[in-house]
């Protein structure tokens, strides 16, 4: 009795002219997934940056809010390679035993540092309200309010002063926890982009430009993202009070809601342009350069990939945006559109970095497509398919559910709550 030895990738690469028998296209959806995921954890943070270390008042709901959505993508970075290992197992040994003799190994120490950073920044910011759900919930009667009584209390760490002089010490230290997660932030994605760019053996990837793309596209992306999840919690709060009869705090969310998106914009569209013409920048560099595999190259990039490169990633994802946030009468449903082909240009800058990077052979002569799988027959199919980056796209939004039970990320949310209870 034989058994046929199936090897990874063979399921969703399709082959062309001379390709090498050992060659598929082994970084499939989650490879692409996991550069997409840290870059929005990267850019929420930028943004919410933006008010605790810059002094955008007028960003202080949306910052507050990008802040714990950070902490929401946070875990989800790293699921797309939990996900695509073999031995998922061994997944802590980054996280165990950090050093820098590899990039990947660096991960460990650049996750762990972040991490922290968001977690004391946030503790820093919610320390007050901490301390006063704990007062609230005191004389409160059920098992559900003791538990959660328990929570807070936990969270408070055994520091209940609320005076002036100790919330003025919580703020600089939200502050100074901020402006060094700024770079933290950036290397934590960057390095993505030096994996990419540092291997020598392929020569899409191989630019000393593509940490900073990467980087660059990271902060688009994940402003983006921020923005157009706040927008959709705004609109449904705005909606809640209208219903109720709240005409007057409709108006008021409704309100804030359109100062900080406006001001948002502007910050997307200066990041937009960075990341345009740095990708423009590489792509002029790699023609005039023409090295030995630009023939290669080109045929992809003019042939292949023409589609999802100047199409899809350029016209759609980055053009059509820009045009769309910069010209005069902008307004919601304009801006709700072009934050979804920011998003989506982002995402099609990875596709065509992990999957275009494998589309040719290291023949220079053969070429191999990616069919991703859409209905999985095997645990392999499922990872590594339509539904296993549908699973990785929609968990950050159940964490930030769960997380926003016990950190509200809209101090609207603060101040209701304080009074409710």
């Amino acid at each position: 009795m034989s058994t046929e030895l199936v090897v990874h990738g063979a399921e969703w690469t399709i082959k062309e002219l001379f390709v090498y028998p050992n060659e598929f296209i082994y970084w499939s959806i989650q490879i692409v997934m996991y550069p997409y995921m840290t870059g929005l954890v990267a850019g929420a943070f930028v943004l919410s940056s933006l008010y605790h270390v810059f002094g955008q008042k007028d960003l202080k709901g949306i910052a507050t809010f990008s802040l714990v959505f950070s902490l929401a993508l946070l875990p989800v970075a790293a699921m797309p390679l939990l996900l695509h290992l073999q031995q998922p197992l061994r997944a802590a040994n980054p996280l165990l035993t950090p050093h820098f003799t590899s990039a990947i190994a660096a991960f460990g120490i650049v996750f762990s540092t972040y991490a922290l950073i968001v977690l004391s920044e946030i503790w820093f910011v919610y320390r007050q309200y901490f301390v006063a759900q704990v007062e609230l919930l005191r004389n409160q009667a059920g098992i559900a309010n003791a538990m959660r009584r328990t929570v807070y209390r936990v969270l408070t760490l055994g520091a209940h002063d609320v005076s002036q002089p100790a919330l003025a010490a919580d703020k600089k230290a939200a502050k100074v926890l901020a402006a060094a997660g700024i770079p933290v932030a950036l290397f934590l994605h960057g390095y993505a982009g030096f994996i990419f760019g540092s291997v020598k053996a392929n020569a899409l990837w191989m630019s000393p430009l593509m940490p900073v793309i990467f980087i660059m596209s990271a902060v688009v992306s994940g402003i983006a993202l921020c923005m157009l999840t706040y927008i959709v919690i705004m609109e449904w709060q705005a909606f809640r009070n209208r219903r109720r009869g709240g005409s007057e705090k409709a108006a008021e969310i409704k309100a804030a809601e359109t100062q900080a998106i406006g001001k948002s914009t502007r910050f997307l569209l200066a990041f937009l342009v960075g990341a345009i013409s740095l990708e423009l920048l590489d792509l002029i560099f790699r023609g005039y350069t023409a090295m030995k595999s630009w023939d290669i190259l080109r045929s992809v990039m003019y042939g292949k990939d023409f589609m999802n490169i100047f199409v899809l990633q350029y016209g759609l994802g980055n053009l059509v945006p820009f045009f769309l946030l910069v010209l005069p009468g902008r307004n919601l449903p304009r801006i709700i559109i072009a934050l979804v082909l920011v998003l989506f240009g982002v995402f099609m800058m990875r596709w065509n970095v992990v999957i275009g990077g494998q589309a040719f052979s290291l023949s220079f002569s053969g070429y191999m497509h990616y069919h991703i799988p859409v209905i999985p027959h095997s645990i392999e199919t499922f990872k590594e398919g339509v539904l296993g980056a549908l699973t990785v796209a929609a968990t950050p939004f159940v964490l930030f559910w769960i997380i926003n039970k016990f950190v509200p990320s809209l101090r609207r949310d603060m101040d209701a709550g304080q009074s409710s209870m």
